[in-house]
């Protein structure tokens, strides 16, 4: 079975024993138990990562009061998903999108998901901000969004100012804060930030953290970001 079938195969299976009734949220509750019970380490990351950004997603599609007509396609700018298994990412994405349960109490119960993985927390942020720059620009909603998300993942402003300066808009985007360095670092401070994120973001750093395979496009956007950031500060500098 390849990496990608096995996945959403997984997710499937555990949509499937999923009673009529039952929330995301609810389902968030007993993740780690279900989850543990039927997978090993690798595949119970990757599902309960899948999960967490397929139900904020969800939530911040509400959230902004932006819902699409294919609404799934939301989460499909991230992941990639198999014709057949979208039926089930729907489902999880509606159910997410209905509970009456606000997002902070989805936030809180995938921070206690992931207590162990505290780095996977600043990915799914990274994603969510991925998912709502796909229009062209993170809107002010969606911004209140995930500054609440961040602190409800007890992520510090540094990091967040880190996640939203590689999303905002090419041009007013300030690499110096995309390194986490302040403005005047040297050419040598830059090249040490540089190639300590480079080592922390490497796409199989991501995959050995949980991001599943599928979701190619954040590590690649992550790391095409952090080549602009550092090339950008590089020429400003022999420039100057």
């Amino acid at each position: 079975m390849s990496l990608l079938m096995s996945l959403w195969t997984r997710l499937s299976e555990i949509v499937a024993r999923l009673p009529l009734a039952e929330t995301v949220g609810s389902m968030i509750d007993r993740a780690g138990t279900v989850i543990r019970e039927t997978l090993g380490a690798d595949a119970r990351r990757q599902v309960s990562f899948t999960i967490s950004m397929i139900a904020l997603t969800a939530k911040m599609a509400k959230a902004d009061g932006v819902v699409t007509a294919d609404e799934v396609a939301v989460v499909k700018k991230l992941f990639d998903v198999p014709e057949e298994e979208r039926r089930n990412v729907a489902r999880l994405f509606n159910l997410a999108k209905e509970d009456v349960a606000g997002f902070e109490s989805y936030a809180n119960k995938i921070r206690r998901l992931h207590a162990e993985d505290p780095d996977l927390l600043e990915d799914i942020l990274d994603g969510l901000f991925l998912v709502a720059e796909a229009d062209g620009v993170v809107h002010e909603r969606e911004l209140a969004f995930l500054e609440t998300v961040a602190e409800v993942f007890h992520l510090s402003p540094q990091v967040f100012s880190q996640i939203e300066a590689r999303h905002v808009r090419p041009d007013a985007r300030n690499p110096y804060a995309v390194l986490g360095i302040p403005q005047g670092s040297t050419r040598e401070d830059a090249r040490r930030a540089y190639r300590k994120l480079v080592g922390e973001n490497h796409p199989d750093r991501l995959m050995a953290r949980g991001v599943p395979p599928e979701c190619i496009r954040l590590a690649t956007d992550r790391m095409a970001r952090l080549n602009e950031a550092y090339e950008t500060i590089e020429k400003e500098l022999v420039a100057g």
